[in-house]
């Protein structure tokens, strides 16, 4: 008689929170899809690890958003390598989130995308507006939303209950699929380091114009 064994799958699937600042103002909360298995879903950070996520960070520390750990420039882009290494990201000044808070999983082994009842149902949304509420007491003025999931979830709770002072802008998901769909001629003959590029220059006016402040430079 074989003794059962517990399967433990490559997909944790727990719940990643907000990252915040840890003290301040926050302007803009960016918001993604779903953690990633490689990424958020091991290191507990959204976008942290995740393929998608490297361009993300790189712009945010251009603009100063974001503080990267020299160390990470050691290690491969990967969220378990960051958690075994202890690495944290600081975010300044923004919040980083998902439209869907854990990685979408039916068996703890293969990712899937989150479907529309999970991210409309009565639990994610009262997590999203609970998010959104102690955002609003730190100063929350715009939202980012990358890719057209996160975009269509984030319309249909803020027609449930409006905010309308808050600014919204929309950009492409910077996965490779999301690069391509912005690139004239469907990226026929594009360079992936060009559309990361271009997303990059992308993402950082988007969140200005959603708030976050523009540097100001020493003219003496």
């Amino acid at each position: 008689m074989t003794a059962n064994r517990i399967q433990i799958g490559r997909i944790l699937g727990t719940p990643v929170p907000m990252l915040l600042p840890d003290e301040g103002p926050v302007h803009v909360l960016i918001v993604g899809e779903a953690p990633g298995p490689r990424g958020a879903d091991k290191s507990g950070i959204p976008f942290f690890g995740d393929a998608a996520g490297q361009h993300l960070y790189a712009a945010l520390a251009r603009m100063g958003a974001m503080v990267l750990p020299p160390e990470l420039d050691s290690l491969p882009w990967d969220g378990a390598e960051f958690t075994a290494a202890s690495i944290v990201p600081l975010a300044y000044g923004v919040a980083l989130g998902n439209a869907y808070d854990r990685c979408p999983s039916d068996d703890g082994q293969s990712f899937r995308a989150p479907i529309r009842a999970e991210l409309e149902s009565t639990r994610n949304f009262s997590r999203l507006n609970r998010e959104l509420d102690q955002l609003a007491a730190r100063g929350l003025k715009g939202i980012v939303t990358l890719g057209r999931v996160a975009t269509r979830t984030f319309d249909v709770l803020l027609k449930q209950k409006p905010r309308p002072a808050l600014a919204r802008r929309a950009l492409p998901h910077p996965s490779a699929q999301g690069l391509l769909s912005m690139a004239p001629n469907r990226g026929k003959g594009a360079k992936m380091a060009d559309l990361q590029q271009a997303w990059m220059v992308r993402c950082e006016y988007a969140v200005q114009q959603a708030g976050y402040p523009a540097p100001v430079y020493d003219e003496s």
